[in-house]
């Protein structure tokens, strides 16, 4: 994978995860305070981003790997699996739906992003209608 498809793959996770964690602080919902994507920082966004982009590049539809913020120097332990739901193919776009499952300090949280590409560009993080 070159440099610039995994510099996008990584951007449009981080946009993913701080989406979210900035949406609902917006949003005045803080029950979300204490969900796992609280929790992570930008030390963890970088590790995790690779994490997604070799799964999207490496795994068979079904596989799974698992990511620990292991070494990011945050206090509080976070994990996740990632596994490739299924891909689909339209002449020469491809898409890839994951299944994102963060666990921090008891809790759990799921994401399902879609990501697709145009022949052998960059994966780009597709927003749900």
């Amino acid at each position: 994978m070159s440099m610039r498809t995994r510099a996008i793959c990584h951007l449009t996770a981080a946009g993913l995860l701080l989406g979210a964690a900035l949406g609902a602080q917006a949003a005045n919902l803080g029950f979300l305070r204490d969900t796992p994507i609280s929790y992570i920082k930008q030390r963890d966004v970088d590790s995790i981003k690779k994490a997604v982009s070799t799964a999207l590049d490496e795994k068979q539809d079904g596989e799974s790997t698992t990511w620990v913020n292991e070494g990011s120097g945050n206090s509080v332990k976070i994990d996740a699996t990632i596994t490739l739901a299924s891909t689909s193919k339209d002449g020469e776009r491809t898409c890839r739906d994951l299944g994102v499952v963060l666990n921090a300090k008891g809790q759990s949280m799921s994401l399902r992003p879609q990501f697709c590409k145009q022949g052998n560009g960059a994966w780009q993080l597709q927003k749900k209608r």
